[in-house]
């Protein structure tokens, strides 16, 4: 029997897929805990139109994603942060102060997405990078100055 499943089964399938299983697998385990559906021509449609549709998205999504690493690859943000006589900061830079560097700019960029080598700690330019998603990254640079 032929079913479309509507969750990850293990050992069948992810959901979205369309099966061939056992009669008695599909009526008494499957389709009873609702795990999947009889596949149905319409159904079976629907699911491949559900995933042109998800790969236009996900297409459209990853050229903004591009678009916008391009714009911020090698931008310079300024931070002013308190800092000692002999240009220690007090506490350090951290990844959520890029980012809202970045936003001031005009970049709406998630902190999480954010890495930089070392913990910085002293006055000076630094390099981050910023992670947009699998093989889409930038480098930005991190000016950091003390503060007037």
């Amino acid at each position: 029997m032929k079913v479309i499943l509507k969750a990850d089964v293990r050992g069948s399938g992810k959901k979205g897929d369309v099966i061939e299983v056992s009669d008695g697998y599909a009526k008494n385990f499957l389709i009873k805990k609702g795990l999947a559906e009889p596949a149905t021509a319409s159904g079976i449609n629907e699911i491949s139109q559900r995933r042109t549709a998800d790969a236009y998205h996900r297409a459209e999504n990853e050229k903004s994603l591009r678009a916008l690493a391009k714009e911020l690859e090698g931008k310079t943000v300024t931070l002013s942060i308190r800092a000692g006589e002999n240009g220690k900061v007090f506490g350090s830079v951290t990844t959520a102060h890029i980012a809202a560097a970045l936003a001031e700019s005009g970049y709406e960029v998630d902190k999480k997405k954010i890495t930089t080598k070392e913990a910085i700690k002293t006055l000076g330019m630094f390099e981050a990078e910023v992670r947009l998603m699998e093989g889409v990254s930038a480098k930005v640079f991190v000016n950091v100055v003390p503060l007037a």
